[in-house]
């Protein structure tokens, strides 16, 4: 499959609208679509297999949370994991912990599996891994489970305000 193609469906079907596509169109963001078929628990490495694109350039929105609570987004590759020591000292927090599932969809506004980094319910900051910065094009969730927006990775750390840290561990 190639970039900019859209698994499962014919271009002519639509694509309904998220908060985080239409904050995107309202931006003027170039994005492609790309629809796949949501498996609980598969991660961006089932939609990276089943895309036929690398887990690496699939990136994964993760809500967080300090030793306060005060909730943050770390965008990650899809292959690779957060290192929670590495992301708290670089952002100068105490701990850095994964929010439950509840509070996750609670402060971001969308089901854990389809969240997005874009639009989010409650503001809060934007943390991006750094090597996703050398990637031609990324594929992040648009805001549904089994949906994908591709689009350019410093486009995307511009409109989220992010913040570069380098805090990637291989899975």
């Amino acid at each position: 499959m190639r970039w900019g193609q859209i698994a499962g469906m014919a271009r002519r079907d639509h694509v309904s609208e998220t908060p985080a596509t239409r904050f995107l169109r309202d931006s003027q963001v170039v994005f492609s679509e790309h629809v796949y078929a949501y498996v609980e628990h598969g991660g961006a490495q089932h939609s990276a297999q089943v895309l036929g694109v690398d887990p690496f350039c699939v990136v994964k929105t993760l809500v967080m949370q300090d030793e306060r609570a005060r909730p943050l987004l770390v965008l990650m590759h899809g292959n690779r994991t957060v290192s929670t020591r590495n992301l708290a000292r670089q952002i100068g927090v105490k701990s850095a912990t994964p929010c439950t599932p509840e509070v996750a969809n609670r402060h971001s506004g969308y089901l854990v599996g389809g969240t997005s980094p874009f639009a989010t319910r409650r503001a809060m900051p934007v943390f991006f891994e750094q090597s996703i910065l050398d990637l031609a094009r990324m594929l992040v969730n648009g805001g549904r489970r089994g949906y994908l927006v591709e689009l350019d990775p410093a486009e995307c750390m511009r409109l989220l305000g992010a913040r570069p840290v380098q805090c990637a561990l291989a899975e």
